[in-house]
């Protein structure tokens, strides 16, 4: 039984001397096989944010760029209601970043020799077990492709993150806006409804005298009725919005903040889906190398240990059999890169066009916003100039209503137009991943 554990210790002492010899070997190969020194793959320290990157002589670009977003909401009740909304995410997203951390970091050690068991059956039947230690010696690009296309995945993994979380801050937004234009369109209503009651009251007295017809009670309290159903439904949009905000965030705000413009980059951040789309690029093209250098010939160096001795020995071989179609197949894949270099280009594209449409929008609701303040004060001193017609007998009270009406309607087109000023620059900011700060998400 001692013999036993004797033979077994020896085998072990041999296995682990053999593997050091092999990758001390290997320091003495070609370029080809040594140690990336962390230039092929993205490490993160979850500590202090998800994008942190561990210091190293190549750091990830895409990364780097995500780090250095800063967000355009400044301390208020924008930045508080983007804060509880990030508090509260699951951050799916982030658990597949740090899947593909754990990814990279595993694929960064793949160009050490590989351990495993061997087992064989001799000519005489017998059971010969032994350790099998593997050296690639070259192997046209291969694993360094690998830890390549690990890195790349992170990077995608770390846009992807950006752009969930960049997203939802937009979503809360959205939500306690949609609550704060309700309840501004709502008491816009409510004024409103007061005043055309008043109006009700004078019609219903001129009609009980025989001095007006019984129509225009009817008009009156037509146009009472569409007010009262404006401002229920602007109470119920607004109502709407705060219990989905709550139930995202689990909090309730501030209800009469200030509006204020944001600071929106003037075109010199690249959007999410640009750097999204260069990481998958950057994937695809180490995917391509991966799959060419299968069908291409590699160099392996190998040793077996066993009771006996350690035999070693050269081979030569590919991943995958070479057929017919091996050229055809080495064409398409590199047609790959080709596709991903136009890819990357139509998504800048696409993104170009998408923020110079929000910009014209942006543009089109601030002339807007000034026209409607400005049609809303003329339509008030057109109303007083009515009302004091009215008073002295020159004006009919349905010329007041009808004046009164479209001041109401030129006020709710004002508010309407404030708050999609609004709603553009966040939605800018959300698509440049300026919603939350890059070294925080």
């Amino acid at each position: 039984m001692g013999g036993e554990n004797l033979r077994q210790v020896n085998r072990a002492l041999v296995a682990l001397a053999a593997a050091t010899v092999m990758s001390g070997c290997m320091a003495e190969l070609p370029s080809f096989t040594k140690k990336p020194a962390q230039e092929e793959t993205t490490k993160a320290a979850l500590q202090d944010g998800s994008f942190q990157q561990v210091t190293g002589d190549n750091q990830s670009v895409v990364i780097e760029t995500l780090l250095e977003r800063k967000s355009i909401l400044k301390s208020g009740p924008y930045n508080t209601v983007a804060d509880a909304a990030l508090n509260a995410s699951a951050r799916a997203s982030e658990a597949k970043l740090r899947s593909a951390k754990l990814r990279a970091e595993a694929q960064s050690k793949n160009w050490l020799p590989t351990i495993g068991p061997n087992i064989s059956l001799t000519s005489l039947g017998d059971l010969v077990a032994g350790i099998l230690v593997e050296q690639v010696l070259f192997d046209n690009g291969r694993r360094k492709a690998e830890r390549e296309f690990a890195a790349a995945d992170v990077e995608v993994a770390a846009v992807n993150l950006s752009i969930d979380m960049n997203d939802r801050v937009y979503t809360a937004l959205s939500l306690y806006l949609s609550g704060l234009r309700g309840d501004e369109k709502a008491s816009l209503s409510a004024r409103a409804l007061s005043r055309m009651h008043e109006f009700e009251r004078i019609v219903i007295g001129r009609v009980n005298g025989g001095v007006s017809d019984s129509a225009d009670q009817r008009v009156v309290e037509s146009k009472i009725s569409d007010m009262r159903a404006d401002q229920s439904t602007s109470t119920e949009a607004a109502t709407t919005a705060r219990a989905e905000l709550q139930a995202m965030t689990g909090q309730m705000f501030e209800t009469k903040p200030t509006l204020f413009d944001l600071d929106i980059p003037q075109r010199e951040v690249e959007a999410l889906e640009v750097l999204k789309s260069s990481a998958e690029a950057t994937r695809s093209v180490a995917q391509a190398t991966v799959s060419r250098a299968g069908l291409l010939p590699s160099l392996t160096a190998s040793a077996n240990v066993t009771d006996s001795g350690t035999t070693g020995g050269i081979g030569l071989g590919t991943s995958q059999p070479i057929g017919f179609g091996t050229g055809a197949h080495l064409k398409a894949i590199e047609a790959t890169k080709e596709t991903s270099r136009r890819q990357v280009a139509e998504a800048s594209e696409t993104a170009r066009r998408n923020e110079s449409r929000l910009r014209q929008r942006l543009v089109s609701f601030r002339r807007q916003e000034a026209e409607a303040a400005k049609l809303a004060k003329s339509s008030g001193e057109t109303f007083r100039l009515f009302e004091r017609q009215f008073e002295a007998g020159q004006r009919t009270v349905i010329d007041v209503i009808a004046i009164y009406e479209q001041l109401v309607q030129r006020e709710q087109a004002h508010v309407d137009a404030k708050y999609e000023v609004i709603l553009i620059q966040l939605e800018l900011a959300r698509d440049l991943g300026l919603l939350a700060d890059g070294d925080s998400i």
